[in-house]
């Protein structure tokens, strides 16, 4: 093995001790994600977490003065381009074991749930990138090149852990194909015929592997592009109830005998009586295959004379308990506008296989459940993209640091020469300030100064 360039990847302070708390490397190795000879893959994929914080690309960086620290380009992109690694099983298990560690700081009666949702994972810049499609975004309207990045995570309404995704691409509008030449029973090539499938099978099967590494959920929470009588007969045969919106399209409701669409189920319904004005209506009725479900029509929050459907497999629930557990589909919108905007996911490598853009991915989300379970961890109310930014000014030279902690000691160095009476006040008063800092700007303090 080469020998390795330690200052290269070293870890933010912060984010060392959820690194070695959750064992990313031995979660690594288990999934046999190695290398035979040059550098470890340990070192690579430590090296390409931190390349974030750097605040560049991987193409900018070997531009950069600090070029000679970091290995060729070629050792990074081998290591990223590998067909036989199995980066599923590394994620599954890194999410595992982040989601046990925060159930042990729930009760046992909060709502937990999958939250499925996919977004737009756009290459619009490319022409030779492996099964790339062309699809239709629909929160725009307009169309991209790229794929569909489905994606499973589990939430408890406080931490979003995402614990699995595939990067669909389309037989109907491909523009490339699989690449010749790679082997049928590796994992990368199961991966790309997995990238054919429908969405609903590949949700089924996310399930399927969630609940074989040991996560268990009450709910599905689905948007209305997934809310399909289908899919819900095949998480309700899994142990899970189903919330979701539901589009307004052909599907029909059985209602005594009768076949309603959404609009006739709306007219149908009964007027819910309370302080929400938001919630409007709602009624029992059955899927055509023969599923009991609650539907509840809330206000559309933009168009005023509109309303949107919710569904729900749990009759138990009421229509508040309904739109509170659905509302929890949210953080997903949070991980992928995370993922895209602070990790640089998309951004960071421009490769044009498909096994990197699945490497580089999972390791854009091991990045996110780190910062998950350290903002989880934080006693003060930072939120999640202020906890990315501390980091990344932690890998520069922080002269702030270094002026905080002179200002600190200049203080203690007053206090010293002046009477007993205000030495204790000024003691008194620069303790109950350091007391009140967030506790990542207490860990650059001299301990002497947080005992005084």
């Amino acid at each position: 093995m080469i020998k390795q360039k330690e200052p290269c990847n070293q870890l933010p302070k912060e984010i060392k001790p959820a690194f070695k708390e959750f064992k990313v490397l031995k979660h690594l190795k288990d999934a046999k994600i190695n290398k035979k000879f040059g550098y470890t893959a340990a070192y690579l994929f430590q090296l390409v977490f931190v390349l974030l914080f750097h605040q560049k690309n991987w193409f900018r960086l070997l531009e950069s003065d600090k070029a000679e620290s970091f290995p060729g380009k070629d050792s990074v992109y081998r290591f990223l381009n590998h067909t036989k690694l199995a980066w599923r099983q590394f994620l599954s298990s890194l999410s595992a074991a982040t989601v046990q560690k925060v159930e042990e700081l729930t009760s046992d009666n909060r709502v937990t749930a999958f939250i499925f949702d996919d977004s737009m994972f756009d290459r619009n810049r490319s022409k030779a990138v492996e099964l790339l499609a062309r699809f239709r975004d629909h929160a725009t309207g307009a169309y991209y090149k790229g794929f569909r990045m489905l994606t499973m995570g589990w939430s408890d309404s406080h931490s979003f852990i995402p614990m699995d995704f595939a990067l669909l691409s389309s037989i109907k509008s491909q523009i490339n194909g699989i690449t010749e030449g790679i082997d049928k029973s590796t994992i990368g090539y199961k991966r790309r015929e997995e990238s054919l499938l429908p969405a609903p099978k590949v949700i089924a099967s996310m399930i399927d592997r969630a609940i074989a590494a040991g996560v268990s959920a009450s709910y599905a929470l689905m948007d209305s592009w997934f809310t399909h009588a289908p899919l819900i007969k095949e998480i309700l045969g899994r142990g899970l109830h189903v919330i979701g919106m539901i589009k307004n399209d052909n599907k029909r409701y059985l209602m005594n005998g009768n076949r309603l669409s959404l609009k006739e189920l709306y007219l149908a319904a009964t007027q819910v009586e309370g302080k929400n004005s938001s919630i409007l209506r709602s009624i029992r009725t059955e899927l055509i295959p023969g599923i009991p479900v609650l539907v509840v029509f809330i206000r559309h929050r933009t168009k005023k004379n509109e309303w949107l459907a919710i569904l729900s497999t749990d009759l138990t629930l009421t229509v508040e308990e309904i739109i509170r557990i659905y509302s929890m589909r949210w953080d997903i919108e949070v991980f992928f506008k995370c993922a895209k905007s602070l990790l640089r996911l998309q951004k960071e490598f421009q490769g044009l296989s498909y096994d990197l853009l699945v490497s580089h991915t999972t390791i854009v989300f091991s990045r996110y459940i780190l910062l998950a379970w350290q903002h989880r961890q934080s006693t003060d109310h930072r939120t999640l993209g202020g906890l990315f930014y501390l980091l990344c000014d932690e890998v520069s030279t922080l002269d702030w640091v270094v002026a905080l902690q002179r200002l600190v000691e200049l203080i203690n160095e007053v206090a010293t020469k002046i009477n007993k009476k205000l030495t204790k006040l000024v003691k008194s008063q620069l303790q109950q300030w350091i007391a009140g800092l967030p506790s990542y700007l207490k860990a650059y303090l001299p301990v002497s100064s947080c005992e005084v």
